[in-house]
């Protein structure tokens, strides 16, 4: 018999102009997917969620983090990109072992659960053996979060004899290995995708070898943009001319583009993965959120480094709104001396950018992204009847603008409750939050007293 949950009373904001909003709707899911979204659903034979009171939004998408960094949660909130790029990559990612990527993975994606994700990228770029790749894929797997895997490469600075990492074309091995395996299929919770260098930190030879490998199998190919001068000069221009960028490249951050490039690069169909507070906190530059909008384009926002911020994608979402409605603030006092007549951008966009952005991003908005009739049930429900959130005149500026994530009562992932009654269903968390401590404390040790030694 299929299973079936009515959820009822909520305040729906589906974010798809065909269903539109209710004040008051109700929700039915059986086997996984969305079968009804109406004011009233009559189903007796449905396991009844009373949700008055809720807000329901679609499960948050959060498009870029480095889920191996939960261990090191707040260890580089001080820290430049420049001396992020000294002590993580070529210092404390060089300690982990398979079981410190799993850990890391399993808890960090239970942590955007908790707040509300339920879709995660997970950007992999701590990965030098099979063995750390397969611990952070079964991680996100046991989690039960619906994630994008994004298998990369890790950046050590070289060993005498060794080439430097942006010599290194991706290994095609292991996406033939990956392949065969648990991403055979792409209609499953755990999908796959490359998180490859580009012509910012590659060779022209690696970037043309990476890019080609991802369309060869058909995979998303996304890569950090910025952070001091390109490896490849004129790279992007090279790759655009060859034919080898449009639907499919994801580009991260993009702080540092041209004007023109920018334009071409969006004309061609590439999307854009913007993760403000970090980028504004190790010095990339002002997010390009203002750029896409001005486009014609939209941003998928992503947490990026736990090891440095909070993993909220309400927040993430709250600044990267802020952030760019004070730039457009700032330049109409420049031009005319005068606070805009009305806001540049509304609360909904921003709304847009953690749900269906992100979704579109992946190429998953046929599946996620919004509350839809046949798509997948990833349901985020915000209790609004807290104090600080009462009363609700506009329920996504509730969400993005007041809420955070002790507000998250319940969160469904294709049908089945991942929290409810704002507890994570997970089963031994005390023992696992020990493990990640004891994973983090082993690997800042062991760099102190490398350092020490030396």
């Amino acid at each position: 018999m299929a299973r079936r949950i009515l959820i009822s009373g909520a305040t729906i904001l589906s974010m798809d102009a065909a269903t539109g909003d209710l004040a008051r709707g109700d929700i039915l899911v059986t086997d996984g997917k969305i079968a009804a979204i109406a004011p009233r659903i009559e189903a007796g034979d449905a396991e009844q969620v009373d949700a008055t009171g809720r807000i329901a939004v679609p499960g948050f998408v959060n498009a870029h983090m480095h889920s191996w960094q939960t261990g090191l949660r707040g260890l580089a909130s001080d820290w430049t990109l420049l001396e992020y790029f000294r002590w993580v990559h070529a210092g404390l990612a060089t300690l982990f072992k398979p079981e410190d990527i799993g850990i890391a993975t399993f808890m960090g994606a239970l942590g955007q659960i908790d707040a509300g994700t339920t879709t995660l990228v997970d950007w992999c770029h701590n990965n030098p053996t099979p063995e750390h790749t397969d611990a952070a894929v079964e991680a996100l797997a046991q989690s039960g979060i619906r994630a994008a895997f994004f298998h990369g490469s890790p950046k050590p600075d070289p060993k005498p004899g060794e080439p430097h990492f942006s010599e290194v074309p991706h290994p095609r091995s292991e996406v033939e290995r990956l392949r065969r395996g648990r991403f055979a299929g792409d209609d499953g919770l755990l999908t796959l995708g490359l998180a490859i260098l580009g012509p910012h930190y590659a060779t022209m030879e690696v970037a043309r070898a990476d890019f080609r490998l991802a369309r060869e199998f058909g995979l998303v190919a996304s890569m950090h943009q910025g952070g001091g001068a390109a490896k490849t000069p004129g790279g992007w221009e090279t790759l655009i001319t060859e034919g080898l960028v449009g639907p499919g490249i994801n580009i991260v951050h993009g702080n540092d583009l041209s004007d023109d490039l920018f334009g071409r690069l969006v004309d061609l169909g590439a999307s854009f993965s913007v993760t403000p507070e970090n980028e504004m906190t190790q010095g990339h530059g002002f997010p390009i959120t203002g750029r896409l909008l001005a486009s014609g384009a939209a941003p998928s926002l992503g947490v990026d480094l736990e090891s440095v911020l909070a993993g909220d994608m309400m927040g993430v979402a709250r600044i990267a709104l802020g952030m760019q409605r004070a730039l457009d603030n700032a330049e109409s006092r420049r031009q005319t001396g005068a606070i805009p007549p009305t806001s540049t951008i509304r609360v909904r966009q921003a709304l847009s950018w953690i749900t269906i952005e992100g979704a579109r991003m992946l190429g998953l908005d046929h599946r996620i992204g919004s509350l839809v009739p046949g798509k997948q049930a990833d349901i985020t429900l915000v209790d609004a009847r807290a104090l600080h959130l009462q009363p609700v005149h506009d329920p996504a500026a509730t969400v993005i603008m007041q809420a955070g994530r002790s507000d998250i009562e319940a969160v469904m992932i294709a049908g089945r409750f991942m929290k409810r009654d704002g507890r994570l269903l997970a089963e031994g968390l005390d023992g696992k939050l020990t493990r990640l401590a004891a994973s983090g404390t082993r690997i800042v040790e062991e760099l102190r007293r490398g350092q020490r030694a030396a």
